[in-house]
């Protein structure tokens, strides 16, 4: 204490060992005083139990605007926590994940597999640590692990023009069920779209533009907006169809026994048969979209039209489904017309 020159007594103030001052000037609380359950949340978690993973995982999905994709990941999540909760007390981190690409290997799954499902457990990491259930550093690890290599191009598999007029030939019985499935068949050779795509025209989406008829707007595969020519004999089997199921609004393709929409499995069981009768094996309905590609490049098609018909945000996307290989022995610079100089 000290003498103040009035005769008081002054106090000089104590400083508590225990009291620590923040940047600001303020005093932090003392240890004993933060709860254990503070200190544990400042801490993010390596092992994550199955109402933490079910949680991240309805964030990924949340995340994913297109139906097939939630479809897709919800399916590699799931078979993912499965395996890691089979496992005693794992964590979450680097080396598990690294773990997890040996266990689908050992199962010889395709390497276009492999990394759908390693995308899906890097995605459910990245929503674990923004939530706070992972540790940052853990959660850069496991985006780091590399997916399965691929050697060699896979055989893609295109139509000839023979297999596709007779693809496109009535079905023996004319009824409406014959009627539905040639318009559809019309669609996916004459324009190319994809099944998600197909199911959801609707009657309002074919427009004339310029003495030709589009589908207007497309919404297709990443929201990718884009316009699609109709050919005259495409739009031709689609009105045969209209007309007979009596269809003047909405959804064009529909079930025949009930007005319900089709749905994407509908159409590849469509494709299957109709390649049956016509005598063709192993024909999926993205063959007839790549087979359409290639007409239209035999026809004179520019590539970068092609592209624009298709939908394709990358040209080298459009040449993958074209199957272009370099023709040296007729090369595109031999008649230039500039041969005499």
């Amino acid at each position: 204490m000290k003498s103040r020159s009035d005769g008081n007594l002054a106090v000089e103030p104590t400083t508590c060992k225990f009291d620590i001052l923040n940047p600001r000037g303020k005093r932090r609380p003392p240890v004993w005083r933060v709860s254990k359950n503070q200190r544990r949340r400042a801490k993010p978690k390596t092992i994550l139990r199955f109402p933490n993973l079910e949680q991240s995982k309805a964030s990924v999905l949340n995340s994913l605007p297109a139906a097939s994709s939630q479809i897709s990941y919800r399916y590699a999540i799931d078979e993912f926590i499965s395996w890691y909760c089979s496992e005693p007390r794992l964590a979450f981190n680097r080396a598990v994940v690294l773990r997890y690409r040996f266990f689908l290997e050992q199962k010889r799954l395709a390497p276009s597999t492999i990394n759908v499902r390693l995308a899906a457990v890097r995605r459910l990491a990245y929503e674990a640590s923004d939530t706070g259930l992972l540790s940052p550093e853990l959660a850069g690890g496991i985006r780091c692990v590399k997916g399965a290599k691929r050697s060699g191009v896979r055989v893609g598999n295109w139509l000839t023009i023979d297999q596709a007029k007779a693809l496109l030939q009535p079905a023996p019985a004319d009824d409406l069920r014959s009627k539905r499935n040639r318009a559809i068949l019309s669609i996916l050779v004459g324009c190319g779209l994809r099944r998600a795509e197909l199911v959801e025209l609707r009657i309002e989406d074919f427009q004339l533009r310029e003495d030709h008829w589009i589908i207007a707007d497309l919404v297709g595969k990443g929201k990718h907006i884009s316009t699609v020519p109709v050919p005259y004999w495409v739009k031709r089997n689609v009105d045969l169809w209209i007309t007979a199921a009596r269809i003047d609004a909405g959804v064009i393709f529909r079930s025949v026994n009930n007005s319900d929409k089709m749905w994407g499995d509908a159409i590849w069981h469509i494709v299957k048969s109709a390649a049956k009768r016509v005598g063709i094996q192993k024909l999926a309905p993205h063959d007839l979209r790549r087979s359409c590609a290639r007409f239209c490049h035999a026809a004179g098609g520019e590539l970068e039209q092609i592209q624009f018909l298709l939908g394709h945000t990358s040209v080298q996307t459009t040449e993958r489904y074209l199957g272009c290989k370099q023709k040296l022995r007729h090369a595109v610079n031999d008649k230039l017309g500039t041969e005499d100089t």
